[in-house]
């Protein structure tokens, strides 16, 4: 490369923009990544305004894809210059600087050079400049940008971070469809999108221009297969947007720009950017991601999830222990049995088996495949896949458990039948709670040290129920009784019955 052309390329890299270095960096990151190259080669932003400031721009916009801005030069006549997409700037130019000055445009070697430039995964920029002197003011954008010589092309890299091409495989494998919407040139996009895994070689990519001729039923058809679109401008966006929503699907979009805000605010998710995004796109988005990371999407994903799926947990624990204790009482006297509980001991079992151990659920791991499972639908029941069918099958169980044990021991003679449904009733519900860890998958693969605020609020209950039988001062509060060893041995024995039931449950929705 000869002299005379970079430092005129790098001139127009330096006044050509919104960013500053210093004292802070502010700007676009592409407007930063100029600035930077110009200051590596020795050039001063501030020296460069002052013999050339700005007396005007024309704003870069999605629709023309260019900015322009005119300088005035120390005699008073004006110096424009213009950078942005190539298919843009190209058709304005009529000559292109030399070693020796201007000489004839090739169009079609530089449409090559973009074209290669760009399927190395670069984002180009074609940078130009007006020969001879032109009104600070112009009548129009067309007597600004016409005749311009072109002073280069600049590609920049901006690779995806390492973790990206994980997190977008671990996408596909959740059922989640990656789909790349970008203003970039096409064979940029192909790049990136084939680096990250989201296509293949053989992969369609879609333009803005394809999309303006295109219906809403010709744009169904081609959305469902559809994961790459190029020099797409916001309009398109949401128009994409909207389109994926009519097919039925949840769509979460990023973006960090302004132009990105519709989008993001039309989408069911938007994420925005919280290092390098604007305010508007922050402003439209419903989350943001502190650290700019496609990854931690991924991430947020999972840990919904396993929020999501503590819930339903939780839900089945308490619903299922409620509906044991209602039919505990309200069957006993249907078949002949006494009373079995007292008020009291109803607000013990409530107290101690839904409080600690039900609070001990929220600190569940997330279960092992929950990231390769499809997504559940927006409007799926909280009590969908089995939960109500769940709740009422245990309930049963452990009812008709301490029902039976109750008949035992009236039948028996035994003055502390009370205080052994008592028992079981909580014990049974520290061994259903074991049990519903894992939706699928069975405790003894989890293991009971993977949850320990679950094992420690199982056993501090076991402890408060043995002090409850065994203290005499608490005796006389709960009007419980110290049960022989044979008694507490069958209570905890029927205790072990619901959590191999569900284990028998878990080990039939597997097979």
């Amino acid at each position: 490369a000869q002299a005379e052309p970079w430092r005129s390329l790098l001139t127009a890299c330096v006044l050509n923009n919104d960013a500053r270095l210093a004292p802070e960096r502010i700007g676009d990151p592409t407007e930063l990544a100029l600035l930077e190259a110009a200051a590596l080669a020795g050039f001063d932003q501030a020296g460069l305004e002052a013999q050339l400031p700005r007396r005007h721009e024309l704003p870069f916009s999605a629709e023309r894809k260019r900015m322009t801005t005119v300088h005035e030069s120390a005699d008073g006549a004006g110096v424009v210059y213009v950078k942005g997409a190539p298919e843009s700037v190209l058709p304005r130019c009529s000559s292109v600087l030399g070693a020796e000055g201007p000489v004839p445009l090739d169009m079609r070697a530089l449409e090559q050079a973009v074209g290669a430039l760009a399927a190395d995964g670069l984002r180009v920029l074609a940078i130009a400049m007006s020969l001879g002197a032109r009104p600070l003011v112009a009548s129009s954008p067309d007597e600004t940008e016409r005749a311009l010589c072109l002073l280069g092309l600049v590609g920049l890299l901006d690779p995806p971070r390492e973790e990206v091409a994980g997190a977008v495989r671990q996408c596909r494998e959740a059922g989640i469809v990656p789909v790349m919407i970008t203003g970039d040139h096409p064979a940029t996009a192909r790049a990136i999108a084939q680096r990250l895994g989201i296509i293949g070689q053989e992969a369609r990519i879609v333009t803005g221009r394809e999309l303006r001729e295109l219906d809403d039923r010709a744009l169904d058809e081609l959305v469902a297969d559809c994961r790459v679109y190029a020099r797409v401008d916001p309009a398109q966006k949401i128009r994409l947007v909207e389109r994926l929503q009519a097919a039925g699907h949840f769509v979460a979009m990023t973006g960090d720009g302004v132009n990105d805000a519709p989008a993001l605010n039309r989408a069911d998710i938007g994420v925005a950017m919280g290092k390098g995004g604007t305010d508007v796109a922050r402003e439209a988005s419903s989350l943001v991601l502190l650290d700019d990371n496609f990854a931690t999407i991924v991430s947020a994903v999972r840990e919904g999830r396993r929020i999501y799926d503590n819930i339903r947990k939780f839900v089945r624990y308490a619903m299922t222990g409620n509906s044991a204790e209602i039919l505990t009482i309200f069957l006993a006297p249907l078949v002949g049995l006494p009373i079995p509980l007292l008020p009291i001991h109803i607000l013990w079992v409530n107290l101690v088996t839904d409080g600690l151990p039900g609070l001990a659920l929220a600190a569940e791991p997330s279960e092992p495949g929950s990231m390769s499972r499809p997504p559940r639908p927006p409007r799926e029941s909280l009590f969908a896949h089995g939960v109500w069918q769940h709740i009422a099958w245990v309930g049963l169980l452990i009812a008709g458990l301490c029902l039976s044990l109750q008949a035992w021991a009236w039948h028996g003679g035994s003055p502390r039948g009370q205080t052994m449904v008592f028992t079981l009733l909580t014990l049974a519900q520290m061994a259903h709670v074991l049990a519903i860890r894992g939706e699928r998958v069975s405790l003894f693969r989890q293991g009971l040290g993977s949850n320990l605020p679950l094992l420690g609020a199982v056993l501090l209950t076991f402890a408060l129920q043995l002090a409850l039988i065994y203290v005499p001062a608490l005796n006389l509060v709960f009007d419980t009784e110290p049960l022989t060893l044979l008694e507490l041995g069958v209570c905890v024995g029927l205790a072990t019955v619901p959590f191999l039931a569900v284990e028998a449950e878990k080990r039939w929705v597997r097979w």
